[in-house]
């Protein structure tokens, strides 16, 4: 039950300045955020395509306060995805964003979010690749969604994320189930109250399946966010029921977890997405890491007493 007390202190600025002084957080964060800047990421997305895996890169902040803030996350983009072009990289590595970092919670922040992500998708489109929006709490989500189905009005190719344990997801997955969709399924990572999400793990997990198998057998792209050996085993299942071929859907997982995994899936000849997150503004992130997984708290927990 530690997961929610994890994400209540997400939102904590007194756990953020606790958190950030203790000596082995460094340690564990840089297990799961791969630097501070573009020029730290580079040389590992370089390095994942060498292994045959592709990327998806973050750039973490979410507590954006003025419309310049928002300004700044939008050219921390364009400045990435200019990287990205003189590498030549833009089939194997594709931009995760969340919406909230564009301005979306601010007054306007609807308007104001896809003012900001328009020029992103825009560019990620212009060297080949493309964006994923990301899903946030589930106040946010009925504005992620139509900010997607606009962008996706020239840009076909934006996928999205939902998340298995909303009560709401499988309506959203039958929708989102069309051609030319890419979806990204994930178990969920904020704080829902019961109204509106599932609680207990198995029940998750079981909606987790329902959904991906409605993905599944419909006519978008599958984009299978886990890292559940389980429900990894159950996707290769749902997709050989479904006649889906191997560049027909896609795992992804963490930066930082499972790496010998990644590999593996690769190797087998599936499509293997790393997710990837940079950046100084690391906090949210990094606590839903540690609330997603009891090991990843004790990993954290012996750095500090190791490091004190």
């Amino acid at each position: 039950m530690l997961g929610p007390v994890i994400l209540a202190a997400s939102r904590s600025d007194k756990m953020r300045r606790f958190i950030s002084a203790a000596p082995g957080t460094k340690q564990v964060v840089d297990r799961f955020i791969a630097g501070e800047s573009v020029d730290d990421v580079v040389p590992i997305v370089v390095d994942a395509c060498g292994k045959g895996l592709e990327v998806t890169l973050d750039v973490v902040g979410e507590d954006i306060t003025t419309p310049e803030q928002a300004a700044a996350a939008r050219d921390a983009y364009l400045e990435l995805i200019a990287h990205l072009e003189d590498l030549g990289l833009g089939t194997k590595a594709e931009m995760s964003v969340k919406l909230s970092m564009f301005g979306q919670a601010l007054d306007g922040g609807h308007e104001l979010a896809l003012a900001n992500v328009r020029p992103v998708v825009e560019a990620a489109a212009a060297i080949g690749t493309t964006v994923t929006l990301d899903a946030e709490d589930h106040t946010t989500l009925d504005s992620m969604f139509a900010i997607h189905e606009e962008l996706r009005k020239d840009f076909p190719q934006t996928g999205c994320v939902i998340q298995a344990y909303l009560f709401r997801t499988e309506d959203d997955a039958t929708r989102l189930a069309a051609a030319g969709s890419r979806v990204r399924i994930v178990k969920g990572a904020y704080k829902e109250p019961a109204s509106v999400a599932y609680q207990d793990k198995a029940e998750i997990d079981r909606a987790y399946v329902r959904i991906l198998k409605i993905l599944m057998e419909g006519d978008g792209y599958p984009m299978i966010g886990s890292h559940d050996p389980r429900l990894i085993s159950i996707s290769q299942e749902l997709a050989r029921r479904a006649g889906r071929k191997l560049d027909e859907y896609e795992f992804q997982m963490l930066y930082g977890i499972r790496g010998d995994e990644h590999v593996r899936l690769a190797a087998e000849g599936h499509r293997m997405r790393v997710y990837t997150a940079y950046g100084t503004d690391w906090y949210g992130y990094f606590m839903r890491r540690l609330a997603e997984k009891p090991a990843n708290l004790l990993f954290f927990a012996r750095s500090i007493l190791t490091k004190g």
